[in-house]
């Protein structure tokens, strides 16, 4: 059975909070692995509202210094000192977001039993902020009124499924086992060259989550985004409303939809509304015009990476 890759969405509105909305926030859970896409006002209490622990994130991520984003970081941080925490906590964002934190932190005179650690993200091209066993995480300069970056979230692992009969009839050393997996071919010391679709099966293809919020429209994004298996991006306004989306440095729902459909990404959800839209119906329904596979972000909903359909589920 697949390991999950879930997104759950934890807020959606632009800007400010609304009666029904929060600011932008994301927690995915990737094979045993949990972390936080931007960190906006009230993020801790919908984590907890959930049942999403905090404790289990090892790495935050941040997007740019528009108060929407990151203001619930702060809260996030001694939260977990007092519940506890002992295990390094990784924060991925602007350079000048450490500034910021560390004085917060020290003008509250807080004191953590755990370390924070930054690492700075880059304007000016795609850089790999991080790599682990299981997952890395691209940074994406996108266009926006402050220095601001996207992020592409890439599955680690082997593609390939072993022929174990193949294996066997050809003396293959269990030595050899993972590099197979991982796509090597084989010098067989008896038989030859094997090539590996000798010794393997097609297996699951490693997926990608693209989240893209808080840009102008930008086509210049599309080669970086093909063929990602689920793409978040902002969809601000309607498109009647394209100039003052240009004038924000913001998107529209129909210029979202035309992104998912020109990188052939398999599934799209729409958020980051504008607090004008009480309902998000109209943005959903113009994004699907052009690209039929979009679902609306709702705060509490998890979406699966990597299905032929978007899924999600409530969380109780």
């Amino acid at each position: 059975m697949r390991k999950p890759f879930e997104v759950t969405v934890l807020g959606t509105s632009s800007a400010t909070p609304t009666k029904y909305r929060h600011p932008s926030a994301q927690y995915l859970r990737l094979e045993g692995n949990y972390i936080l896409l931007d960190c906006g006002e009230g993020t801790q209490r919908q984590l907890s509202r959930y049942g999403l622990k905090m404790q289990r994130l090892s790495h935050v991520f941040i997007t740019h210094l528009h108060g929407d984003h990151y203001f619930g970081l702060p809260g996030l941080i001694t939260s977990m000192a007092l519940f506890g925490r002992v295990e390094p906590l990784i924060i991925v964002g602007p350079p000048n977001l450490e500034t910021i934190i560390r004085a917060v932190l020290s003008e509250s005179d807080a004191h953590l039993p755990y370390e924070l650690n930054f690492v700075t993200t880059q304007f000016d091209q795609m850089r790999k902020v991080i790599e682990t066993d299981a997952f890395e995480v691209v940074s994406v300069p996108l266009q926006h009124r402050v220095p601001c970056t996207g992020f592409l979230v890439k599955e680690k692992g082997p593609e390939r499924k072993l022929n174990l009969d193949a294996c066997f009839r050809y003396e293959v050393p269990v030595e050899f086992y993972d590099s197979l997996k991982w796509g090597e071919d084989y010098q067989s010391p008896k038989h030859g060259h094997l090539k590996n679709d000798q010794l393997t099966h097609p297996g699951y293809k490693n997926r990608v989550y693209a989240y893209i919020t808080d840009t102008i429209y930008d086509e210049s994004l599309v080669p970086i985004l093909k063929d990602v298996d689920l793409l978040y991006h902002e969809a601000t306004f309607l498109h009647e409303r394209v100039a003052r989306a240009r004038e924000t440095f913001h998107s529209t729902s129909l210029q979202a939809a035309q992104m998912a459909k020109m990188c052939g990404a398999k599934g799209l959800i729409v958020g980051h509304f504008s607090a004008r839209y009480q309902d998000a119906t109209p943005l959903v329904e113009e994004a699907r015009t052009v690209f039929p596979e979009t679902e609306e972000a709702v705060e509490g909903q998890m979406y699966s990476v990597g299905s032929e359909v978007v899924e999600y589920s409530v969380h109780s």
